[in-house]
């Protein structure tokens, strides 16, 4: 660790110029055609995602997102004809998980963001959607206001339909704002890996946006293999950091799965390079290893103890618990606990003084100005986040969700 710590951080120190030109508005026609920026050693290089598997060594191991962008944006009209959208953004706490909630019929309570909040003073709003030939009602009521989100009660006349149906077919896909338009009938395709598979995000790990049937039999060809996890993307993705000092922004939990299998996979890697492909791989990567440090400390910890707070990671650093050590306290812990599979929240917060334990690289896209995603960029290489940066400033790479990419090697690892 280094001498400061990540709290004192200050968020006015990773900002640099991004134009509005260097948005990209739209994907590239052909998924794995998007470019590839390559840094190791200090060293910038350009490839394609269509020739990945040149930049990665043999036996590598690639690790995932699988979540699945949800259609959480829902248009209903008041009475008066006024529109007031509901942005569902996670499952109220009465529920364990985000499939839970999911798979709710009939009913179910979710917190969500209200736009045109002040036009919806009392009452229930209502939306008309259609299954096929079936006539679906949907009322939404406020069970409860917070100061930043709603507790939404919604109920539907299907009592067959689980709750991801019902976004399916009544919602839209949840754009990032930055992109200054609406959801088009090809982002429900583009703005979606094609390996996703677990309902739950409000935003896509865009850095396996890129990822093509044939990138991935290239890979299979080199003998890296690919490995998944689940971290549903909340809206505190998208959210600013407006604290002068870290210390004062609170990160955003989100829902992790992970299977015992992956993480045996990962003892057997930890020698030969893991790489996360996506800033939501690398958290959940990163996080199983402190919550393997937890489990090693006390074996008997309670279950709803093992979610990981923002600072956990800095707070447990000085116990110094190998990699291997702590990953097999956490299987044997879940085999104790008769766990099949690992269901929690994360809110690590990966930052400059970070120290890496499991990955060592992270392809991902380019990130926004003043945000925890450039941040955790900068644990990985440093300084070196602004020669990255304007060198795909300079030539040409198209920034953020629809843009391009990087593959970045942890300055630590030759």
């Amino acid at each position: 660790m280094s001498q400061k710590h990540p709290a004192e951080l200050s968020i006015s120190n990773f900002n640099y110029h991004l134009p509005e030109t260097k948005i990209a508005r739209y994907p590239l026609a052909e998924r794995d055609q998007s470019k590839l920026l390559v840094y190791q050693s200090g060293n910038i290089s350009e490839s394609t995602y269509q020739h990945l598997h040149q930049a990665l060594p043999e036996n590598a191991m690639l690790v995932f997102n699988n979540t699945k962008v949800v259609e959480a944006r829902l248009k209903f009209q008041k009475p008066t004809g006024g529109i007031i959208e509901l942005f569902c953004l996670e499952p109220d706490d009465r529920y364990p998980d985000i499939t839970t909630a999911m798979l709710e019929t009939g009913k179910v309570f979710w917190k969500c963001l209200v736009g045109g909040a002040k036009k919806w003073k009392e009452g229930s709003l209502f939306y008309t959607a259609y299954n096929g030939d079936e006539k679906i009602t949907v009322e939404a009521k406020k069970a409860a206001q917070y100061s930043n989100h709603c507790l939404i009660e919604f109920t539907w006349n299907d009592l067959t339909l689980p709750f991801a149906a019902l976004l399916h077919i009544a919602g839209c896909i949840p754009l990032p704002p930055y992109l200054n338009r609406n959801a088009e009938a090809s982002d429900k395709d583009r703005y979606q890996t094609i390996y996703a598979q677990h309902d739950g995000s409000v935003a896509a790990p865009t850095a396996g946006l890129h990822f093509t049937q044939a990138v991935f039999n290239a890979l299979a060809l080199k003998n890296i293999s690919t490995h998944f996890v689940t971290l549903h993307v909340g809206a505190g993705t998208f959210k600013p950091v407006t604290a002068a000092s870290m210390k004062d922004h609170e990160m955003h939990a989100e829902y992790i799965n992970v299977l015992p299998a992956l993480i045996s996979a990962l003892i057997v890697q930890l020698d030969h390079g893991i790489i996360a492909v996506g800033t939501t791989s690398m958290r959940t990567l990163e996080s199983l290893y402190w919550m393997g440090v937890k489990t090693f400390i006390q074996p008997n910890l309670p279950q709803q103890q093992i979610a990981l707070s923002q600072w956990e990671a800095y707070d447990l650093s000085e116990k110094n618990i190998e990699p291997k050590t702590a990953l097999n306290a956490l299987l044997n812990w879940m085999k104790q606990n008769q766990l099949e599979q690992l269901i929690t929240k994360t809110k690590i917060i990966i930052a400059p003084g970070y120290n890496f334990k499991i990955t060592k690289g992270l392809i991902t896209n380019f990130h926004q100005p003043q945000s925890t995603l450039l941040l955790l960029i900068a644990a990985i290489v440093g300084d070196d986040w602004k020669k990255i940066y304007a060198y795909a400033l300079e030539n040409n790479f198209r920034f953020l969700s629809y843009g391009d990419g990087s593959l970045i090697w942890n300055k630590a690892f030759k």
